[in-house]
C-alpha cells in the first residue's frame, strides 16, 4: 500500500498509465527503471533522486519529447551501450526492427534482442520502439502477457502503431 515502508527492491514504485513502474536511484543517479506486474503496490520515493526520477517520468507522460533530467548510471557492456544508443536515436512515433538495428551495428538480431531485454532504463532508452520484422516482437524478455500489453500501449501512445 502507498505510504508503507518502501519495497527493499525499489526506491519508488509509481503509477503510470500502463501500470506500476519501479525506480532504483541513489547518489544522484538512476540505476534501474522497471515495468512491474499489475497490482504491484505503489511506494513513495525514499530519496531525493528517486523523487526527481518519479517526477520526471510523470512529466514524460505529458511531454515524451522532453529530455530526462536525472543522470543515468553508466552500466552495460560496450556492445550493449552501442545498442542502447542506437535505440535512443529512434524518434518517437517510429520503430526499427531487430534486423535493421543488427545490420546497422554489424551484429545479429538475437544479440539486439538480448540487449533490449537487458535495458536498465526503459522509457528513457525506448526499447519498445524495436519490433520484429513480422510484428510486435518481444518486450523486456517476454513474448506474451502483460508486458506486451505495455509495449502496445507505449507504441499507441507514441502513435507508432
Amino acid at each position: 500500500m502507498r505510504g508503507e515502508t518502501p519495497s527493499p527492491d525499489f526506491d519508488a514504485i509509481i503509477a503510470l498509465p500502463f501500470g506500476p513502474f519501479g525506480i532504483r536511484a541513489h547518489d544522484g543517479e538512476v540505476h534501474e527503471l522497471a515495468f512491474l506486474p499489475p497490482g504491484t503496490p505503489l511506494e513513495d520515493p525514499r530519496n531525493a533522486t528517486a523523487g526527481a526520477a518519479a517526477h520526471a517520468l510523470r512529466e514524460w507522460i505529458d511531454d515524451p519529447d522532453q529530455p530526462f533530467p536525472v543522470p543515468l548510471a553508466r552500466t552495460g557492456t560496450p556492445f550493449r551501450q552501442r545498442v542502447w544508443a542506437a535505440i535512443s536515436a529512434i524518434p518517437r512515433g517510429q520503430t526499427a526492427t531487430y534486423g535493421a538495428l543488427a545490420a546497422r551495428l554489424g551484429s545479429a538480431p538475437r544479440a539486439i534482442g538480448q540487449a533490449c531485454g537487458a535495458n536498465p532504463f526503459p522509457l528513457i532508452v525506448p526499447c519498445h520502439r524495436v519490433t520484429a520484422a513480422n510484428g510486435l516482437g518481444g518486450f523486456a524478455n517476454a513474448h506474451d502477457g502483460w508486458l506486451l500489453d505495455v509495449k502496445r500501449w507505449l507504441l499507441a501512445f507514441e502513435e507508432a502503431l
